[in-house]
């Protein structure tokens, strides 16, 4: 080989990384704001992939994505959002409740922002409106206090003769006064006693089962809030410790072999925040986009569960489950 090529070759060799580098600096870059953990949260973030992908963009292809985790440590979101807005990112998708949508509105009021609000986001000052939200913000209502209720009567349902039932909120999340105002309005409808119990660390979880255990309430509501999304596991085995029926938020609850869950499907929900990201970054206004509300909710029974805790599933109930896991 010439001295002439091989100074050829090389320059090509080192001067390629630094193309590579160059183009995906060159790239759209979405913020990824999330109160939860990376691992346990792997299928709803491939949710928000998804929907980035219908709207076009692949992640390391034409847009990057810069992850910011909270890992439950509600404390911590607002350094991470401020982190974000300081890299000046195109848009960013606030995720894990109301409180990660908190965090961002208070530090910018001009990078667009899409979020999930388990409650009214009017209220919360997150929009203007659900039909022309206006300022930088849009995203997806969950309807969460509705349907905190919803899921008590589903309770009492697979438990008829409940009288008194615990709930376990934890109190450093926005949307727990909300939702127990809620709760404690359902419990009073239909004659049930409701012990309220806060948790809002791993260890004062395991200190509300010491006082469901003192208790011995015929049920057990676990509130929507994405730190206990988190610690799913953990509250699951406590709960088959204590043998008592619970109600959760998601089906990876009752996956873990929770008794019964009702709520949205969340890998949807998040596909929609990335289809509406993805809209964003083509161009679209968050003051243009609506904010989005679930159509459909899906009630998943975990049988191997109720049969563990000595359970018939009444035959209308089964009737009306979207999955059973047997």
């Amino acid at each position: 080989m010439r001295r002439r090529e091989f100074i050829t070759l090389i320059g090509g060799a080192t001067a390629w990384p630094i193309a590579v580098r160059a183009q995906q600096s060159a790239l759209p870059v979405v913020g990824f704001l999330n109160s939860r953990s990376p691992g346990e949260a792997a299928t709803d973030t491939a949710g928000f992939r998804q929907g980035l992908a219908e709207a076009g963009y692949l992640e390391n292809q034409n847009v990057a994505i810069e992850y910011r985790w909270a890992e439950g440590r509600y404390e911590r979101l607002p350094a991470l959002a401020a982190d974000l807005v300081e890299r000046r990112v195109a848009v960013i998708a606030a995720l894990g409740g109301s409180v990660s949508a908190l965090a961002v509105k208070a530090v910018t009021k001009t990078v667009p922002l899409v979020f999930i609000s388990g409650v009214d986001p009017v209220k919360l000052g997150l929009v203007a409106s659900f039909a022309k939200p206006g300022g930088n913000a849009t995203g997806v209502n969950v309807l969460m206090p509705a349907i905190e209720s919803k899921r008590l009567g589903l309770l009492r349902e697979m438990v008829p003769a409940a009288a008194a039932i615990a709930y376990i909120v934890n109190p450093t999340f926005p949307e727990a006064d909300t939702e127990v105002t809620d709760v404690q309005g359902a419990a009073r409808s239909i004659g049930c006693a409701l012990q309220i119990l806060q948790a809002g660390t791993e260890s004062e979880i395991n200190l509300a089962f010491e006082t469901i255990a003192q208790l011995k309430p015929n049920g057990l509501l676990v509130g929507a809030d994405p730190f206990f999304l988190s610690q799913r596991e953990r509250i699951v085995a406590l709960a088959a410790r204590q043998m008592v029926p619970a109600i959760y938020e998601a089906r990876t609850y009752a996956a873990a072999g929770g008794l019964m869950s009702y709520g949205p499907d969340l890998a949807d929900v998040y596909r929609q925040v990335g289809v509406y990201t993805g809209r964003i970054l083509k161009g679209a206004k968050p003051a243009d986009l609506p904010v989005i509300q679930p159509t459909s909710f899906e009630l998943v029974i975990n049988l191997k569960t109720a049969k563990a805790l000595g359970l018939t599933v009444p035959p209308m109930l089964l009737g009306r489950a979207d999955e059973v896991i047997e």
